[in-house]
C-alpha cells in the first residue's frame, strides 16, 4: 500500500519549519546566553521533535570554526556524518528532551587551524613532525592522523530566563589514508594507516584535546564527549564513521576509558557479504532486478545501508532515470513503492530518491514497521 503527499523537498521543508517558529509567538520564550560574561538575547522554540533530535535556539548560531570543514574533510558523506554521527553519539550524555544543541562557539578557525597542523609547523599542533623525513619515509613514519575538529554545544535552561552551556561534545575526524606527493605537482600516492595505530593516536589528541579545553574560558567545568571518526578514503561513495567515544565528567581533565561504536555504512549489492549483511543483499538484488526487468531506462541501482546494533537498521537507495514524461515517471515512482513493501523486512527502514538530469524527481519513503510508503512527485 501506498500514500501520495505533496511533500515539499527538504531542504525548503526545513526552512519553512524554522519559520512556522516565530519567535514573536508566546509558545516560545525568550532568554538570556551569557557566554565569556556577554550577554545576548535567545528564543527556545516550544516545538518538540520525536526524541530523536535536539531543538535548536534562535536565532541560530554558527560554527566559530565555520568554513574549515569542507576544506578539511575529503567528501560530502564524510562531513554529513562527521556532524551527524557525533550527534548520535552526544544523546548518550546530553538527553534531546533537556538539552538544546548548538553549533561550537568555542573553537574559532584560527584555534582549529593551530591544532590541525604538523608540531613543527606551530608549536600547538597535534599532528607529528615531519623534519628531516622524505615523502616516502613521512608517509610511513608520521602521516597526518588529525583532519578535522568538529565542535557541538549542548545547553540547558537556567533558572526562568537563561540559558547555560552545559555539555560540549568534540570530534575528532582521523585519515584512514594518507595522500602526498613525492615531488611538487607530481603523481598523488597514497600510504594505508593501520586501524590500530590510528585509534592509538586518535586516543593520545584527544588526551590533549581535552586538557586544552580545560583551559579555556567557561569549559573548566561542563562535561566533554569526544569521538574518533575514521574518513572513508577519498572517492568512496559511502561515509566513514565514529569507531569509539569517551566521556570525561565535570572538571576531570583525563580520559578514564573508551566505549566501541559498533555501526557501519554498506554499499549494496554486495558481491560476497557476510552473514549479517546476506538478507538485506538478497533482497536488495531481487528489487534491483525487478526495476530492471520493468523499465529499462533505468541506469545504475545502488544503495547504502547502516548498521548498527548488529543489523541493517536503513537502508537509502538510488535511482537515475532516464524518463522524459511526467506520466511515465508517476508509473514508475508506484512500481517502486509497491516493490520496496515487497521485498524489504517490514522493520527495515527504506528511503528511494529519484532522480534524472534535471534533478530529484521522486522521494519514496518506508518507515522502520510499517507497512506502507509515503510517496512525494516533486513536480506533480
Amino acid at each position: 500500500m501506498m500514500k501520495m503527499r505533496r511533500w515539499i523537498p527538504a531542504v525548503l521543508a526545513a526552512t519553512l519549519l524554522a519559520g512556522c517558529t516565530n519567535p514573536l509567538s508566546k509558545d516560545n520564550k525568550e532568554v538570556v546566553t551569557q557566554k565569556g560574561g556577554e550577554e545576548s538575547s535567545t528564543i527556545i522554540p516550544n516545538t518538540k521533535t520525536d526524541g530523536q533530535y535536539y531543538r535548536t535556539l534562535l536565532p541560530y548560531k554558527k560554527s566559530a570554526s565555520r568554513g574549515l570543514i569542507v576544506s578539511n574533510i575529503h567528501s560530502s558523506y564524510d562531513i554529513k556524518e562527521a556532524e551527524l554521527g557525533l550527534n548520535r553519539i552526544s544523546q548518550k550524555s546530553f538527553d534531546p528532551d533537556k538539552y538544546f544543541f548548538q553549533e561550537g562557539q568555542y573553537l574559532d578557525k584560527d584555534t582549529v587551524s593551530s591544532w590541525l597542523a604538523r608540531k613543527n609547523q606551530d608549536p600547538k599542533g597535534l599532528n607529528p613532525s615531519d623534519k628531516g623525513l622524505s615523502p616516502t619515509k613521512r608517509a610511513k613514519e608520521a602521516p597526518v592522523y588529525l583532519a578535522h575538529i568538529v565542535e557541538q554545544n549542548y545547553l540547558t535552561q537556567s533558572g526562568k530566563n537563561s540559558v547555560k552551556l552545559s555539555g560540549v561534545s568534540i570530534g575528532l575526524a582521523l585519515n584512514s589514508v594518507y595522500y602526498y606527493q613525492k615531488e611538487d605537482f607530481g603523481a598523488t600516492y597514497e600510504e594505508p594507516i593501520n586501524d590500530a595505530k590510528l585509534m592509538e593516536e586518535g586516543k593520545k589528541i584527544a588526551e590533549k584535546v581535552v586538557k586544552r579545553m580545560r583551559s579555556m574560558e567557561g569549559l573548566a567545568n561542563v562535561p566533554i564527549t569526544v569521538g574518533l571518526f575514521k574518513q572513508s578514503p577519498r572517492g568512496a561513495i559511502v561515509p566513514g564513521t565514529y569507531e569509539t567515544f569517551t566521556q570525561v565528567g565535570e572538571g576531570k581533565s583525563s580520559i578514564a576509558d573508551w566505549k566501541n561504536i559498533n555501526e557501519e555504512y554498506l554499499l549494496f549489492p554486495m558481491n560476497n557479504p557476510s552473514d549479517q549483511y546476506r538478507e538485506v543483499n538478497d533482497n536488495f538484488k531481487v528489487f534491483k532486478d525487478n526495476i530492471n526487468n520493468y523499465f529499462t531506462n533505468s541506469a545504475n541501482i545502488i544503495g547504502t545501508g547502516y548498521y548498527t546494533q548488529d543489523k541493517v537498521q536503513s537502508l537509502k537507495i538510488q535511482i537515475p532515470i532516464k524518463f522524459y514524461g511526467s506520466s511515465e515517471i508517476t508509473g514508475f515512482t508506484q512500481y517502486t513503492a509497491t516493490e520496496v513493501v515487497k521485498q524489504f523486512p517490514k522493520d527495515l527502514a527504506v528511503e528511494v530518491s529519484i532522480t534524472s538530469v534535471d534533478g530529484p524527481e521522486a522521494l519514496i519513503v518506508k518507515e522502520s514497521g510499517a507497512a506502507e510508503t509515503f510517496i512525494h512527485l516533486y513536480n506533480d
